[in-house]
């Protein structure tokens, strides 16, 4: 993104926190909705990415109507997650509990085992409300941020996260060592939430997802592999009226194989329960971006093959 449109970025997302929660919700919904509906048939590249990424969920006996029908849902959806990121801030608490539902046991069970807990997200539904949702239940956690541009933008989501009760750190910059940091709060029994169905870093771990090779985050597999916390993945989706939270089975660390192996066969498990989500609710993916290895440049191509 050039430096103007850093600027205009930042200067969207203030008005946004500003005005967007001074909004009645129906207006909200209304000018949202109308928004997607606007970009979806404008067809940029974001909408065009998504629809490429969605022929792999939906599989090759897909209809172009039918991808085009996913895809607009699919705009709703994401759009949502930005009208209720900035009406979040002034949620009561009732607001945030009543519009998501989600049975931690599992959480509970882990955390009497004295392990620290390691939530893996994909991109789906409103990860923040789930954030500020398990906070209010009496789970703290940490988190991490992708390190936006400019500063100020980055520092605003910051803030709008803390502001919900939320540990985050930097995934670049900062003391240098937040992987360390993590560890740490795994060993003191904390909850940790990281997204990972993209990798930011160019040092992702191979997956197969929906039948073609792409990357993963390796962080929540490597995490567990070291401190021996519960690494479970967690999916999102939207039902229209709340957010319907699932806790998938702990994915155990192997017993056998190099620290690497056990990290890739981890990071692929991880990837399958995305896929049966993903596949059961494929709307509420909010993927714009390449994904998969055969939809990346180039230029990234080329740093992926780099961190090898």
């Amino acid at each position: 993104m050039t430096e103007i449109g850093q600027r205009l970025a930042d200067t969207g997302y203030a008005l946004g926190w500003s005005v967007v929660k001074r909004l009645p919700e129906p207006v909200a919904d209304a000018v949202f909705r109308r928004i997607a509906d606007v970009a979806w048939r404008r067809r940029g590249g974001g909408v065009r990415q998504l629809e490429a990424n969605l022929r792999r969920v939906l599989g090759p006996d897909a209809t172009p109507e039918r991808v085009r029908e996913v895809s607009r849902e699919g705009m709703r959806s994401y759009l949502r997650y930005y009208q209720e990121a900035f009406r979040l801030p002034v949620w009561d608490r009732e607001t945030v509990l009543s519009r998501m539902e989600c049975d931690v046991t599992l959480l509970d069970e882990c955390s009497a085992r004295g392990k620290g807990v390691i939530f893996a997200l994909p991109h789906m539904g409103n990860w923040d409300h789930a954030g500020a949702w398990i906070t209010l239940k009496g789970y703290p956690f940490t988190t991490v941020a992708e390190r936006l541009r400019p500063e100020s933008l980055y520092q605003r989501f910051v803030a709008y996260r803390e502001s919900l009760g939320m540990e985050v750190l930097p995934l670049t910059g900062g003391d240098g060592n937040t992987f360390g940091t993590l560890a740490r709060r795994l060993r003191e029994g904390r909850l940790l939430c990281l997204l990972s169905d993209r990798d930011l870093t160019a040092a992702g771990v191979p997956v197969t997802f929906f039948g073609e090779p792409t990357r993963m985050a390796a962080g929540p597999a490597a995490l567990a592999v070291q401190t021996g916390a519960a690494l479970i993945p967690v999916t999102l989706p939207w039902d229209g009226k709340v957010v319907r939270g699932t806790l998938h089975p702990e994915i155990e660390v192997p017993a056998e194989g190099t620290r690497r192996e056990k990290i890739a066969v981890m990071t692929q498990q991880v990837a399958d329960a995305y896929e049966r989500a993903i596949a059961r609710d494929p709307q509420d993916w909010h993927m714009l971006q390449p994904l998969w290895l055969a939809d990346l440049d180039r230029r990234r191509l080329a740093r992926i093959e780099g961190a090898k």
